[in-house]
């Protein structure tokens, strides 16, 4: 257990911690462990998707949630775990990049990078597990290896291990965009439709795919 989630148990399980909190919060287990442990996972994966890894704390975490940071150790162990926890993607999202490779070669870049910014900006409990895996992957392998894994198990998988410099090349692309739009926050990246962001990159990642596909079948 680290010195600063030490400290937050020390500080929210004190023995002189009363009954209630000063807003009236009642302290301790909340009714329906289910409930809590969902209501829990749901405000740490807005922290990590908004603050990243590092400047997410268990106290915050439990704040959010309507807790104590006792309980939230109590249910997930360590800040770590609860990542852990938070990263499992959701079956919407999986199926989105699946799908993305059905269908046509010849509109193949434009299916991919559809399906990237619909994951990427959809809906919460698909978005905000993606980007807590990219705020945190600079400084937490956890997170790294976290967003390895989803890239390389949807483009590898279905393109083939044998080209992994072109997926490499496409993936890259398309969290580049990413960054600069929803972590950097490049004022003409935000400010772009996404439908002419797509247009933009469509036929790059068309070129590097259907090359890779191509070179597959010749």
């Amino acid at each position: 257990m680290t010195s600063e989630i030490a400290s937050e148990v020390r500080h929210a399980a004190g023995s002189d911690a009363p009954a209630t909190s000063a807003l009236g919060r009642r302290r301790g287990r909340r009714p329906g462990a289910t409930r809590t442990r969902q209501a829990i996972l749901d405000a740490a994966r807005a922290c990590f998707a908004s603050s990243g890894y590092g400047a997410t704390t268990i106290r915050q975490i439990a704040e959010d949630a309507g807790v104590d940071a006792s309980l939230v150790m109590q249910f997930y162990g360590s800040k770590e775990e609860l990542f852990g926890a938070c990263m499992s993607m959701t079956p919407g999202a999986l199926s989105r990049f699946a799908v993305a490779f059905d269908g046509p070669v010849e509109s193949l870049g434009d299916r991919v990078a559809r399906a990237f910014f619909g994951v990427w900006e959809g809906a919460p409990e698909d978005a905000e597990p993606m980007l807590a895996m990219l705020r945190s992957a600079v400084s937490n392998e956890k997170a790294a290896a976290q967003l390895r894994g989803f890239l390389q198990a949807r483009l590898t998988t279905a393109l083939g291990a044998e080209n992994a410099i072109r997926v490499g090349v496409a993936s890259s692309m398309l969290v580049g965009l990413v960054i600069g739009r929803d972590i950097v926050q490049v004022p003409s990246l935000v400010e772009a439709d996404t439908e002419l962001l797509i247009a933009l990159i469509a036929p790059a990642i068309q070129a590097i795919l259907t090359g890779l596909i191509e070179g597959r079948t010749t």
